[in-house]
């Protein structure tokens, strides 16, 4: 993604969707499958060593115009130590156990020649790759020159909590570290497409502000690259790459990879690019939201120019704040937008559970109907009647719409931003129904709830003619990107405003109420609806009250108890200072159960987020987090392969937890102590269990073992609070799967819960 000295605008053209740019032609097609990660040279401010970590020798190398100080000779076959100067020998000491599995490591500066050089390391396929980047004579020393602007933006970003003035401060401040001329925000789209939304420059390189570039400028292993390397300088545009020898790693028989070394040398066709768009010079900075690339921080030079090292990571850090507080803000809105739609969903609920049939319900509370998606229109057809609510197509359209679905494979809930794009003869409902969502209430009848929402026609202003990515060259050796990024405007049309995530939860939300609740215990709601209401406003005000007025008090007397006991305590009399640690003992389990009692209470308004769970990795990460906790007791651990299952990732490993951590706590005086975990699938359900050798329980009292509080055994006996066996019956029926238990007195205990698998 780049700049140009383009500005001015071109003719929009119309669109019923954003192009698909990188699909186009052969060309597009050769950048999609360059294999940029194993180029085969290096950028030459600096030289590159490939090493044997059995004997420590060379086994490939690149060196750079700068870094021909740095490296005495032909280094191949000579052991790493002799191929570089004296003074690398201290920071290469005990190298193979300092690297990490991925990532570079900072090493320190040596002297090579007459210039310093920083080095760095990381591994890669087996070997150690070895880097001395050119140290600039005038660049800071250490990252703590930086570390005060850092600190700086840090202290700034605390205060802001608008996106656009919070990726301006980071432009302003990494322009400001790096002196150089342009500083972009670049924010990927669902398909890939960039926008620059905020940017920080002089007069050297033109503005890009607002602009939009396709996803085909920076495909998809280049997206990759940018996800596993978080930070990447290109120095010189023009610079002729110094080539690895031999081309083939003798260690693997294939090309090292670079996707993590500071020096690897980049694809000609963006260099052609960066040329084109009158750069010398860019810098990268990928910004992550969790494990997905959200965006870059893009740098540009309009000359060649290096960012020393340090100045690099005070920028790396600027972005990983910046990440931070972008996916932060961002799961405050979305967490404000739930909680709003579930009080519309309580009303909708309670309206549905009151009226003889469910579409009655929905159409007295039309507003809120509509305002549960944020559509213009909603229609419920079941039955064979179609009703409408709020501006819809006529009956026909929709019937039309609800056969579509019906021939589709059916889906709870189905949402198109464009949905001429799957039936074709939509366009004629374009002003009223471009975008659909929709959600099935019937598994056997055609059933529906849907929204729409109108044509929402924009004009997309791209840097360049999208359609113009690449080309072949006049030689036919290689793509050649576009040579002009003046403005470029297209009209979209035929796509309304996307259905949001939360929007879209709802929809799924509702359609569970209506099958589940309504459908089959309308009467029974209907009865309680109101003293739901009334509750959920009584436990969020507990919650609070806990929360805010009980936790204070409970450090309170913790804190002052033990600095009584610290400066008193040769004053007390031993009785005194037994009961000062019963007090300090008691303060802490009543701490422990109010927090427990808010997870409780949480547990049953949070919202399920269901994925695809490994129950294998998932019993594994458990077990090796509370071996730490039972490395003095003699467990033997029996854990069969689990089945995988479909359930909310958080939820379910709560659930787990509770059950092994009871597990252990029960078999405390058992030498050796035997836990059991296994799984069995039923056509219906997928049931797990957690078996222990401990002072398991009398059946009789099986029936308050799920309870709230409910203890089969005294405190002195095994701590707890009563509550985490509560909390796994809750999560199982929240899934709409169930919980139970087997036991004998001193005889151990069986502990189940089962998901549906449907």
């Amino acid at each position: 993604m780049g700049g140009t000295n383009h500005t001015d605008r071109e003719p929009a053209r119309e669109a019923a969707a954003p192009p698909a740019i990188a699909a186009a032609g052969p060309a597009a097609r050769a950048c999609e499958a360059e294999p940029i990660h194993v180029p085969g040279s290096i950028q030459p401010h600096g030289a590159l060593l490939v090493v044997d970590p059995r004997d420590g020798r060379v086994v490939q190398a690149a060196v750079g115009a700068g870094g021909a100080g740095a490296v005495a000779g032909d280094p191949l076959g000579r052991p790493l130590a002799e191929a570089l100067p004296p003074g690398a020998a201290p920071l290469l000491r005990d190298l193979d156990s300092r690297l990490p599995d991925a990532g570079v490591v900072h090493l320190g500066l040596m002297r090579g020649g007459e210039a310093l050089h920083h080095l760095l390391a990381h591994r890669s396929e087996g070997a150690i790759v070895v880097e001395l980047e050119r140290a600039l004579a005038s660049e800071p020393g250490s990252f703590d020159d930086v570390y005060p602007h850092v600190r700086a933006f840090l202290d700034r970003v605390q205060r802001v909590r608008d996106v656009a003035e919070l990726t301006a401060l980071a432009a302003r401040e990494v322009r400001r570290v790096t002196g150089l001329d342009r500083v972009l925000i670049y924010r990927f789209d669902a398909d890939w497409n960039g926008e620059v939304i905020a940017e920080d420059r002089n007069d050297r390189l033109p503005s890009y502000l607002g602009l939009h570039f396709p996803a085909a400028d920076i495909p998809a292993q280049a997206r990759d690259l940018y996800r596993i390397s978080r930070l990447r300088l290109i120095a010189d545009a023009g610079y002729v790459p110094a080539p690895i020898e031999p081309p083939v790693n003798p260690l693997t028989g294939r090309p090292i990879d670079l996707a993590f070394a500071v020096l690897r040398s980049v694809s000609p066709v963006h260099l052609d690019y960066m040329r084109n768009m009158g750069t010398g010079a860019s810098m990268s900075i990928s910004l992550m939201r969790d494990d997905r690339l959200w965006g870059l921080i893009s740098c540009h030079n309009r000359d060649p120019a290096t960012v020393p090292y340090h100045v690099r990571t005070a920028c790396d850090l600027v972005g990983q704040v910046l990440s931070l507080q972008l996916a932060a803000d961002e799961a405050s809105a979305v967490a404000d937008r739930r909680d709003a739609l579930r009080m519309i969903q309580n009303r909708l609920l309670a309206r549905m559970a009151a009226a003889d049939h469910y579409v009655d319900g929905l159409i007295a509370s039309g507003d809120d109907l509509l305002a549960l998606a944020g559509a213009g229109g909603a229609a419920v057809a079941t039955g064979g009647t179609v009703v409408r609510i709020g501006a819809t197509p006529p009956e026909r359209d929709i019937r039309a719409i609800v056969a579509w679905l019906s021939a589709r494979e059916r889906l709870d809930v189905v949402a198109t931003d464009s949905l001429v794009a799957a039936m074709p003869e939509a366009g004629r409902m374009k002003d009223l129904a471009s975008g659909v969502l929709a959600i099935s209430t019937s598994q056997i009848h055609d059933s529906y709830v849907l929204w729409f929402r109108p044509e929402v026609i924009r004009t997309v202003t791209w840097g360049g003619d999208p359609r113009r990515h690449a080309e072949p060259s006049a030689d036919g050796a290689r793509p050649s990107p576009r040579t002009s990024f003046a403005a470029w405007q297209e009209t979209v049309r035929l796509r309304a405003r996307p259905w949001a995530p939360p929007e879209i939860d709802a929809a799924g939300e509702l359609r569970t109420a209506i099958v589940d609740i309504v459908l089959r215990k309308a009467e029974e709601t209907a009865a309680l609806s109101e003293r739901l209401t009334s509750i959920n406003k009584e436990l969020e005000a507990f919650s609070y009250s806990v929360s805010h007025d009980l936790r204070a008090p409970f450090r309170h007397i913790v804190g002052y108890a033990q600095l009584l006991k610290k400066y008193e305590g040769e004053r007390l009399s031993e009785r005194g200072n037994r009961y000062i640690d019963t007090i300090v003992e008691s303060a802490i389990s009543a701490g422990t159960l109010v927090d427990d009692l808010l997870g409780f209470s949480q547990m049953g308004r949070a919202t399920l987020t269901p994925v695809a769970v490994d129950m294998d990795a998932l019993v594994a990460d458990l077990r090796r987090r509370m071996e730490a906790d039972t490395h003095d007791r003699n467990v033997e651990w029996r854990i069969e392969p689990l089945a995988p299952t479909r359930a909310d990732p958080i939820m379910l490993r709560l659930a787990m937890q509770n059950l092994i951590d009871n597990a252990l706590k029960f078999s405390r005086h058992r030498d050796p102590a035997v836990i059991e975990i296994g799984s069995t699938e039923t056509a219906d359900e997928t049931i797990y269990r957690v078996r222990d050798n401990g002072a398991g329980f009398d059946m009789a009292y099986v029936g308050k073992l799920f309870g709230v509080f409910q203890r089969l055994h005294r405190v002195e006996e095994f701590e707890g609070t009563g509550i985490g066996l509560a909390n796994v019956k809750r999560i199982a029926e929240r899934h709409g799967g169930r919980a139970w238990a087997e036991g004998r007195v001193n005889g151990g205990a069986t502990f189940f819960f089962a998901l549906p698998r449907r």
